[in-house]
């Protein structure tokens, strides 16, 4: 972040948008911790902080009488958390826009802090609605973006904010920075061999994914959920397992598209069967393509495990985006775990590992190994996105 900010007015977004409980606590400050270097930054530059984010989907989960449910999806809810983090008070404005926000960052010094309320109370911020974002900006003096979770969505404050700022007035902060180098670095300059590990439920929510990773990866590895839909594809049998009837000619035209590459598709020989969708449902190993009636595959099998962390303790570079089965359920969690473990193990071998958003990130937390891993991405949707190779509207706004 190579930009003067003394004496000015910095307007940064953030992604506070963090898990909080019915008893109104905060769960995992993970993304709020992220953000520290950059804010620290600020404040020790002699700048002063304007700090907008959204929390949850307010205008999708409305209450029974049409308005806000303003109690539940309030920054105010992580004032004082945000306060112990930065070491000093925090001033909130109750509308990211208006008088009070005007008046609350028109007085506001060098080394202080500002939190605007909920970026989407306002119908404009999704819309990326001009006039919105303008106002947003007629706060600062300087915008930074930090909040790589948002980055592929055109909102008012991620994206359009930015038309208003020149390019000497706008930059990333330095977790973007460092989302998007990481990110770069496997996808352009990666060391080989580079193992990808996909899973999750759906084949559809990945498809994107798998054709990029099949182009420039020397072995995918396929679990979860989506590797039924290609043991049926084939003329297994998967019992009562979760499939996409609608893409098995999908699933054989990867494979057949990754034989025409030479990547090497590596797809579960053996998985943990069940008769419930259950923790405590009884269990049984069964060849993949053989799943009986009645039963489910809800994790990847012993030999499996094998396979996959043998090709994983080889890499010199590893993605890792999805869960090898119902890694929630301690009985099926096993495959996730031993993939965790192997990518911890590779990477202290001296491999670089992206562990690429979402239920990966909680997989890696689960076992205590985010800090044993190069990289654990904070944008699970955004962090997809760019590895399917797309723009993403939210970095173009800085970049150009």
């Amino acid at each position: 972040m190579n930009i003067e900010v003394a004496g000015k007015k910095v307007l940064v977004r953030v992604d506070f948008n963090v898990p909080i409980d019915k008893q109104k606590r905060i769960t995992d400050d993970t993304r709020m911790r992220k953000a520290l270097p950059t804010l620290q930054y600020i404040l020790d530059q002699g700048g002063a902080l304007i700090l907008m984010s959204h929390l949850g989907r307010p205008l999708k989960k409305l209450k029974e009488d049409g308005s806000i449910n303003v109690e539940k999806f309030t920054l105010r809810l992580i004032i004082k958390h945000l306060s112990n983090l930065l070491e000093r008070p925090v001033k909130f404005a109750s509308s990211c826009v208006g008088d009070e926000a005007n008046r609350l960052s028109s007085s506001l010094q060098p080394g202080e802090v500002l939190l605007l309320e909920n970026t989407r109370f306002h119908e404009g911020e999704e819309a990326g609605d001009v006039a919105f974002a303008k106002e947003l900006s007629s706060i600062a003096d300087i915008y930074v973006n930090d909040a790589f979770g948002t980055a592929h969505r055109a909102h008012a404050s991620t994206t359009v904010v930015a038309q208003f700022f020149d390019a000497s007035q706008k930059s990333f902060g330095f977790l973007m920075e460092s989302e998007v180098s990481n990110g770069s670095k496997v996808l352009n300059d990666p060391q080989r061999p580079l193992v990808a590990i996909t899973g999750g439920a759906k084949v559809s929510d990945k498809l994107l994914l798998l054709e990029r990773l099949i182009d420039f990866a020397d072995t995918v590895i396929i679990g979860g959920g989506m590797a039924y839909t290609f043991f049926k594809a084939q003329g297994g049998s998967i019992g009562k397992s979760i499939c996409e009837h609608n893409k098995l000619d999908l699933a054989l035209d990867l494979m057949k598209k990754a034989k025409e590459k030479g990547t090497t598709l590596l797809l579960p020989v053996d998985n943990i069967a069940a008769d419930d969708f259950s923790n405590d449902a009884n269990r049984q190993t069964v060849d993949s393509m053989n799943i009986p009636d009645g039963w489910e595959g809800l994790d990847i099998g012993p030999k499996s495990i094998d396979a996959f962390v043998a090709a994983i303790k080889s890499a010199k570079t590893i993605i890792w985006n999805g869960p090898m089965g119902v890694f929630e359920f301690d009985n099926f969690a096993t495959g996730t775990n031993s993939v965790a473990k192997a990518v911890a193990d590779a990477t202290a071998a001296g491999a670089f590992s992206l562990i690429g958003g979402g239920d990966s990130v909680a997989a890696i937390k689960k076992n205590g190994l985010d800090d044993e891993v190069s990289f654990v991405s904070t944008g699970g949707g955004a962090m997809l996105e760019f590895l399917e190779g797309k723009e993403l509207p939210g970095i173009k706004a800085i970049t150009g």
